[in-house]
């Protein structure tokens, strides 16, 4: 069972730390943040002191914090419960539990099969979706809006990764919604946020690359004076646009401008939690393993792959990548090990960008297919699949 400190989270967001700041602030890595919030490990008692005045709160108040609950969402308070059956009275301080609860299933996208969180996502998109419609207008009315539109972007993207990157209307449909509310509410990092996730499908389900392309850069125009975040991330994944039409010169250029964004992404831009450290190296790697540059795109995966120990969807999309530029590269045993990882990866998550990807260096593996190695590879796919 997934665990989580709901108490902790809840304390880290009310002081206005994101994991990372909060890193920083204590000079640890963001994945040690995101190991004491998942309950896989405690913080130190050498460190609880000054964690607790990070968090301003003294040092018995943080070991209550610090209790761990189930994988479920944080228990509705009173005031939340009341809420559901009185809409008007709704206020921020609902709003900010409700968006609290949205945050506890994003938290375990990255760890658990989305097939799993559908249920509960659903349950959390209908609901806010009612309770948005009855709000008090004004800023609470806004805000119900814009959680709204952020719940109907994660069951897009629960759905798409649950059907393995097959079910894109459903997806669509969901991101349409989102984007509809974001435009009514005149929300430019709300809306791109949509159109980025929408790109997405265009890209790595539909294999429509112009379509992606233009996704990726209305993204960009719409966000640019909101959210260095969302631009830096559209440009990335222009630049994967451009590869995939065989465009080096403007994948480059893109890859740079994306650069220059995210050094310029600060806390306080509403989509920072968006980023990862390692979202330029993921996607530089995959430009250049798409524009057959194996041995640039194998330095960027490896490194990003090295600092990805902690987000296993993600990872597996990284490793499939490394597995497939060293197949290119004729690098035999080298990709049968980093295959080997991706499947140990995905018999947890069952990632639908991570399931695509070995299935794709599955088929490139065919011409060893008489090396019993690669016959052994072949074998732990298909219990993958068995064990679905």
């Amino acid at each position: 069972m997934a665990l989580k400190r709901h108490g902790f989270v809840l304390r880290r967001r009310a002081v206005g730390f994101t994991q990372e700041s909060l890193a920083e602030a204590m000079n640890v890595e963001r994945s040690t943040v995101s190991r004491w919030e998942s309950g896989r490990v405690a913080p130190q008692p050498y460190v609880r002191p000054r964690l607790a005045a990070k968090l301003k709160v003294s040092v018995e108040e943080l070991s209550d914090l610090l209790t761990v609950t189930g994988e479920d969402e944080p228990p509705s308070t009173e005031r939340t419960r009341y809420a559901m059956r009185h809409p008007s009275r709704i206020d921020l301080v609902t709003a900010a539990e409700l968006r609290d609860g949205l945050q506890a299933l994003a938290d375990r996208y990255d760890q658990a099969p989305s097939v799993t969180l559908l249920a509960q996502a659903g349950q959390h998109v209908s609901q806010v979706a009612s309770m948005a419609r009855d709000a008090p207008a004004g800023r609470v009315q806004r805000e119900m809006h814009v959680l709204q539109a952020d719940a109907a972007t994660f069951m897009g993207q629960l759905v798409w990764d649950a059907s393995q990157r097959h079910d894109h209307s459903t997806a669509r449909s969901y991101y349409a919604q989102s984007l509809e509310v974001g435009r009514h509410v005149r929300d430019r990092t709300t809306e791109g946020h949509a159109l980025l996730r929408t790109c997405y499908v265009a890209l790595y389900g539909a294999s429509d690359y112009r379509e992606g392309l233009d996704l990726a850069l209305e993204t960009a125009r719409t966000t640019r004076y909101t959210s260095h975040a969302l631009t830096g991330l559209a440009m990335l994944h222009a630049a994967e646009a451009h590869a995939y039409l065989g465009e080096q010169r403007e994948c480059e250029r893109a890859l740079a401008g994306a650069e220059r964004h995210l050094q310029q992404a600060e806390s306080t831009d509403t989509a920072y939690d968006l980023l990862s450290p390692t979202h330029y190296g993921r996607m530089a790697g995959s430009c250049y393993l798409t524009l057959g540059e194996h041995r640039k795109a194998q330095s960027f995966l490896e490194e990003t792959a090295a600092d990805l120990r902690d987000r296993r969807k993600s990872r597996a999309i990284v490793l499939g990548n490394l597995t497939l530029s060293r197949i290119r590269a004729g690098e035999l045993d080298a990709a049968l090990a980093t295959f080997t990882e991706v499947v140990e990866e995905l018999h947890g998550t069952r990632g639908g960008g991570g399931m695509n990807i070995v299935f794709r260096a599955a088929r490139e593996l065919r011409s060893w297919r008489s090396e019993p190695a690669v016959q052994d590879a072949q074998d732990r796919l298909m219990a993958l699949m068995e064990a679905a």
